[in-house]
Order: C-alpha cells, then sequence, then structure tokens
C-alpha cells in the first residue's frame, strides 16, 4: 500500500524488563508496519513479547519495564518521542485497547452508560443528550439489544460475552484508527469467542479501523486476520500474509504451532506438540533462540542469530534454514 495508507510503522522497537535476577528482552529489535484498515495478528506461546509489543506502542509499560530504543511512527508522529500528556490525548480517541478480561476493565459500582458516556465526556465535543444517543448506538453496533435500558445496568448483570462487547464499544466510541486487541476472548467460551471475534473484523471493516490481534491461537489468526507477525522470545521469526504463511510456513516453529491445531476431519490421533519449552528469558541462547527445539537445527544455529530471508510479497523468515527452500531439511 502507499504510503498515505500506512498508519502505523516500528522500527526496531525494545522493550526491556530490568529485575533483580537480571534484564528480560522481553521485546528486541522488533519491526513491522500497519496500513488503515488492515487486520494484523501478532502470535505465539506465552512469554513471547506479544502483549509487551502492545502495550508498548502506547506507551503503557510499568516499571520495572522500559520501552528503550526504537520508533512507534504513528500518523507520522514517533510516539516514543513525545509527552506523557500528548499520549493521554490519544489513547482511547486515536488509538484504543481491547483487554483480554472484560470484568477487570470495567469500573463495578458505575453503569455501563456512565462508563461509554466518560470516553465521549473525555474525548467528543457532544452535549448529554447526544452523549447518551451516541451511547445507545454504540451498543447497538456490538450487538446487544435493548440498549436503551441496559445503559442502567452494572457490569456484573451482563454475561461475560456481554461485558466483552461492551469494551468493544467503549473502543470504539470515538471512533479510533486503531485498535490494539490483547487475548480479547481468553475468558470465553468457544461460542462466544467465535462471535466476538467475527464482530470485532466485520467493525474493523466498516470503520476503516486498523486492527492488532494479539493471541497464542493461530487458528484464530488463520480466520481474521490479513497479516501476521509469529514472535518467539521478543522476535519476530516469520511475518507475511496469513494465507502464505497458513499454506506455506517457512520457520520450523510455525510448522510447529500449525500442526498442533487439532483437525476435526482427520482420524483421532495424538495431538502434535513442539518438543521442549521456551528458553529462559533470563538466559537466552547466543545464536537462534528457537534451536534447542528445533528438529532442523545446525551447528551456525547455535552460534548466530539469523538474519531475514526474503520468501515472497511482504513474507520474511528468520531462519537459516528455511522449510521448502534449497537448504532445508523437511
Amino acid at each position: 500500500m502507499s504510503e498515505q495508507q500506512k498508519i502505523l510503522e516500528v522500527k526496531d522497537l525494545k522493550t526491556y524488563f530490568y529485575t533483580h535476577k537480571g534484564v528480560v528482552k522481553a521485546v528486541d529489535s522488533v519491526s513491522f508496519d500497519l496500513d488503515r484498515g488492515e487486520i494484523l495478528g501478532i502470535v505465539g506461546e506465552s512469554g513471547g513479547g506479544k502483549s509487551v509489543t502492545g502495550f508498548s506502542l502506547i506507551r503503557l509499560i510499568e516499571e520495572p519495564g522500559q520501552v528503550v530504543g526504537g520508533e512507534v511512527i504513528f500518523k507520522g508522529t514517533d510516539l516514543l518521542k513525545k509527552p506523557e500528556s500528548y499520549m493521554t490525548s490519544i489513547r482511547g480517541k486515536e488509538i484504543s485497547m481491547v483487554f483480554q478480561d472484560p470484568m477487570t476493565s470495567l469500573n463495578p459500582v458505575y453503569t455501563i452508560g456512565k462508563q461509554l458516556e466518560e470516553v465521549l465526556i473525555l474525548h467528543d465535543n457532544l452535549n448529554k443528550e447526544q452523549r447518551r444517543r451516541k451511547c445507545i448506538e454504540l451498543l447497538k453496533s456490538v450487538g446487544i439489544s435493548n440498549a436503551e435500558s441496559r445503559l442502567n445496568n452494572y457490569p456484573h448483570q451482563f454475561s461475560g460475552g456481554m461485558r466483552q462487547r461492551v469494551i468493544i464499544a467503549i473502543a470504539l466510541a470515538s471512533n479510533p484508527d486503531l485498535i490494539i486487541a490483547d487475548e480479547p476472548t481468553t475468558a470465553l467460551d468457544v461460542t462466544i469467542q467465535a462471535q466476538i471475534l467475527k464482530l470485532m473484523k466485520q467493525l474493523s471493516k466498516e470503520t476503516n479501523s486498523a486492527l492488532i490481534l494479539i493471541t497464542h491461537d493461530l487458528a484464530v489468526i488463520s480466520e481474521l486476520t490479513d497479516r501476521v507477525n509469529v514472535m518467539y522470545c521478543g522476535k519476530i521469526v516469520e511475518t507475511g500474509y496469513t494465507q502464505d504463511i497458513i499454506r506455506h510456513p517457512a520457520h520450523p516453529y510455525t510448522q510447529g504451532l500449525l500442526s498442533s491445531i487439532p483437525n476435526i476431519d482427520e482420524e483421532k490421533k495424538r495431538l502434535n506438540t513442539i518438543p521442549g519449552i521456551v528458553p529462559n528469558m533470563f538466559d537466552l541462547p547466543e545464536g537462534c533462540k528457537f534451536a534447542e527445539r528445533c528438529p532442523y537445527a545446525q551447528e551456525i544455529c547455535w552460534k548466530q542469530e539469523p538474519e531475514g530471508t526474503n520468501r515472497g510479497k511482504r513474507h520474511e523468515v528468520y531462519c537459516f534454514f528455511p522449510l521448502g527452500s534449497e537448504d532445508s531439511h523437511e
């Protein structure tokens, strides 16, 4: 896409946590971009740096964490160079975040209407009646029936799925250009998960808001996103158009994630797993961080970190022996 349609550029982002045990490089030299209206997935195991990446973009990293390097260029402005007052003015208005636990994201002592209205008071110049109408419209847009009467309800009067719909309504209240959704369906059952994810995709396309979906579930990524970043130990190991990566994974880790997804059409058999465990983040190996778990690792993998190899249009893999290449060992 053209530069005019590019809404976000992340360049060499580094977020480290300084603890008494040592330094954890939770996000280590991560770079990617995002176009207006595009849905980007960030996927990987727990501890891979997915959520920290999302929080770093809007500078919600708390001590002992620090964003120590890189650029986060949003609509032409590097957010890492702006004062906190600027970030306060755009959070919730131009960039919104959907958190994974709707019960802790909503204040139990305020009505749903009050919490929706707070966002409009902060960011939009509307009178009281206009705010009320907007709140009703927002609840209707996320599929909540009897929206007018439900404005007076409290969070505990909603089911988990309905609470998450309210969180999405709050995120959309000021028509943001970018929405970051951090594991938005973790606490919900499978049926409700599908409804929420379908809703988020629909609303993103309708409003032309860019969406970053952070999840450990590659099956979800395959259904919803346009492009995907696969993260492991704070680094992107593969990135590209979602369908390209699903059909032709180039990194052994991506292949491992895909092969571990249950297939209802196949005969019953033991689920595939990725052998081993994620390395200790306080004592990462020198070379490729996946080498210890990789069936194709060779001597160079233990000594050097692989650089990016182009595999097609916007498809890049960080591996010395990418799958499907002449050097691979499939």
